[in-house]
């Protein structure tokens, strides 16, 4: 299995966000470049799943990728702890959010 999220981005728009299911999941977020900027999750609270997580992110970076997951919990916090063992740090949005201990992988 493979542990990075390695789907192609997206560009970050309205039109393509409203076409997202309203699963669980989780999301990255990324600049121009495609540095990761954020990492975030869809969960049983979030309305309509990934379609309403990206819509309260919109205009906060151009391009995102995704990932339907029923276990996001524990793969928002993988794909966290692989951006801290590869940058050092969480990535800048997540650094405004209370983010869970993380343990280390490899």
């Amino acid at each position: 299995m493979k542990l990075h999220l390695e789907k192609p981005w997206l560009e970050f728009s309205a039109e393509r966000v409203a076409r997202l299911p309203g699963q669980m999941g989780v999301f990255q977020l990324a600049d121009d470049a495609g540095r990761v900027v954020y990492i975030g999750f869809a969960g049983g609270k979030s309305l309509f799943g990934l379609r309403s997580e990206l819509e309260k992110r919109l205009g906060s970076a151009p391009q995102f990728r995704y990932e339907v997951n029923n276990q996001y919990q524990t793969r928002w916090r993988e794909l966290l702890m692989l951006h801290v063992g590869a940058h050092g740090a969480v990535p800048e949005m997540n650094g405004h959010e209370a983010v869970p201990k993380l343990g280390r992988l490899g």
